[in-house]
């Protein structure tokens, strides 16, 4: 183990992630101030990450070339999961308004989800864009089960993943889950990784990751298996390297899990972390939502 910053270490468990480091990198504190940090997502033309800070009804912006951050958006509708798609458009889940929506390039907000079978959706959680243009994500009940992260309301739904097909189309791939909750794909795309924190509200319930098999088309979801369980706390959000590597929030940090789903190292932060995501000129460099700060790692390998 070694490390700096107060709280935090790089914690090597199998020699293979000592390939991912750079020796002098270590982890940054970028700012600190948020309720719950959630759903970061890099914008690499213009060189800024935005997050969720989901409790305080807003979202942040984080400038790498100058290192401010400020406000991206308030009230933000309690997002939560957000992304980018080819376009560089803003795709976000929304628990307020219990939807999936697009920022476009002049920055009005389309609504690409809110019911499914004329029910409202429970409160989308976290989003990934396929390749083909369709949209995937998770819906578990977390931002109607209180006031804090949305508005208390009674679910319509069971907890299921969805997709949009770039028609509009919205369809259930996955209603196997307690609580699905973070995902992201291979990077060839014949695997959809996806969090299942069902451990939250049930003491017997899973907190794994599962790997399930995209069908030939593309367009669903076939043989499923776990492939990791949390060791500590819960897996939420994680994000996938060039290589196959899984790198997923939890309790005490930040797991690196081989493609195979063994853990083989740790990036350890003083506070629950709940999301990544690789950002910078070269996707080298991983951010991470902890609790109420946001930081970042320089990688020798690329997101």
């Amino acid at each position: 183990m070694y490390g700096e910053l107060e709280g935090c270490e790089l914690e090597v468990i199998d020699p293979s992630f000592a390939e991912c480091l750079i020796g002098h990198a270590r982890v940054e504190r970028l700012w600190t101030g948020a309720r719950w940090s959630e759903g970061p997502a890099w914008f690499a033309a213009s060189r800024y990450l935005v997050w969720s800070d989901i409790p305080n009804n807003r979202m942040m912006r984080f400038d790498e070339a100058s290192g401010h951050v400020a406000v991206f958006r308030q009230p933000s509708q309690f997002s939560n999961g957000n992304t980018v798609d080819a376009q560089g458009r803003l795709v976000s889940c929304e628990h307020l308004t219990r939807r999936v929506t697009r920022t476009e390039h002049d920055g009005s907000i389309r609504v690409l989800a809110s019911e499914f079978e004329g029910r409202s959706l429970n409160s989308p959680n976290d989003v990934v864009v396929k390749s083909d243009g369709s949209i995937w994500f998770t819906d578990p009940s977390y931002g109607i089960m209180s006031d804090y992260e949305g508005e208390s309301a009674e679910p319509e739904l069971p907890c299921q993943v969805y997709r949009i097909d770039p028609d509009g189309s919205l369809s259930v791939v996955a209603s196997d889950f307690v609580k699905p909750n973070g995902l992201a794909f291979s990077p060839d795309e014949s695997l959809l990784y996806i969090a299942d924190t069902g451990a939250s509200h049930a003491p017997d319930g899973p907190k794994h990751i599962r790997a399930l098999q995209v069908s030939d088309d593309g367009r669903s979801l076939g043989e499923s298996r776990v492939l990791a369980e949390c060791t500590a706390g819960l897996f939420d959000g994680f994000r996938v390297d060039l290589g196959g590597r899984i790198w997923t929030s939890a309790a005490d940090g930040v797991h690196c899990l081989n493609a195979a789903g063994q853990l083989i190292g740790k990036i350890r932060i003083p506070e629950l972390v709940a999301n990544v995501t690789f950002g910078g000129p070269r996707r080298n460099r991983l951010f991470i939502c902890g609790t109420s700060s946001l930081y970042s790692l320089y990688l020798a390998i690329n997101g």
